[in-house]
């Protein structure tokens, strides 16, 4: 019977490994209550209308409300989606191919990875792809 370990790979050392997977936990736990904190400032904007009879549109601090609103809602989902970029950085720290481009397949330079370890590009790729 073989064993299925994952080995580390090539490109990075056990400790950088380490490094960035510390990096990620932290990183995870500030983003869940971030992801909190939004929640309940959105759940305060959407009381906060409830008390009141009176539209957006006739309310003098209506417009305000729904754009703090919209911008609450944003950032939350923005935070979602950072969140699960970590989690997928985390699921796939221990793969042989973590740290390499997802697009040229050239390996992610630890510095980048230090920055962003849940980058799937290098910078060259990165930038191509926002262009």
């Amino acid at each position: 019977m073989t064993s299925t370990v994952k080995t580390p790979t090539a490109a990075l050392s056990s400790d950088q490994l380490d490094t960035l997977r510390a990096g990620l936990t932290g990183d995870r736990v500030a983003t869940e209550t971030l992801i909190a904190r939004l929640e309940s400032d959105l759940e305060s904007f959407t009381g906060s209308r409830t008390d009141s009879a009176t539209d957006d549109e006739h309310d003098p601090e209506g417009p305000t409300l729904a754009f703090e609103r919209s911008q609450s809602s944003a950032i939350l989902d923005q935070t979602r989606d950072h969140l699960a970029q970590i989690d997928a950085a985390l699921v796939h720290l221990d793969d042989p191919d973590y740290g390499r481009c997802a697009t040229c397949g050239q390996t992610i330079p630890f510095a980048r990875l230090e920055v962003r370890p849940y980058s799937t590009q290098c910078v060259a790729c990165a930038g191509r792809t926002r262009r």
